[in-house]
């Protein structure tokens, strides 16, 4: 009962798997695994200011990778001293759509005095989503990348937490010169 058909290598499969494992390791395996491959891509030099860092922002995407070496491109934007956005998405935030969601945002976070992601998503939500009445995915579509630098990335509001509020109002002028 053996079939003459040859075995075949299921690359999907293999990558759900290792998906798997890696949303079972606990935060101190993950960082233990992840540190490597930011050392190497240069993302961090291994401070501990950095790795402690990298200790908070590895739980926003342990659910969203599939392989280790995807860790450096996630966070790269977090250490990064001369921010840029991608080239790809560059035409995506300086549009005047755009531009208006940029401006208001501005506006609303320098307003924001408690910097977590619960105050940055109450106040951007009431300002984009309900007073301009905009669709979730074009209001921080435009945030995401004017702050990360690309449109995948972490979830938005716990990334802007980590950045911090001056970086984040930074990268938001940042924006709005392109």
């Amino acid at each position: 009962k053996v079939h003459s058909s040859p075995a075949r290598f299921d690359m999907k499969k293999l990558e759900a798997i290792n998906g798997d494992k890696i949303r079972a390791l606990t935060l101190d395996e993950f960082l233990k695994w992840s540190l490597p491959f930011l050392t190497k891509a240069n993302v961090i030099t291994g401070t501990d200011a950095e790795i402690e860092l990298v200790k908070k922002a590895l739980p926003l995407i342990q659910e969203r990778i599939i392989m280790l070496n995807e860790v450096p491109k996630m966070l790269q934007f977090l250490f990064t001293t001369k921010f840029a956005v991608e080239t790809e998405s560059v035409a995506k935030i300086t549009d005047d759509g755009s531009k208006a969601i940029l401006t208001r945002s501005l506006k609303e976070l320098e307003t924001v005095t408690v910097w977590n992601h619960e105050n940055i998503e109450a106040v951007l939500r009431a300002s984009l989503i309900e007073e301009m009445a905009l669709k979730p995915r074009i209001a921080f579509t435009a945030l995401r990348i004017a702050t990360t630098g690309s449109t995948i990335s972490p979830p938005l509001f716990e990334s802007m937490k980590l950045l911090g509020k001056e970086a984040c109002l930074l990268r938001l002028n940042a924006g709005l010169a392109l």
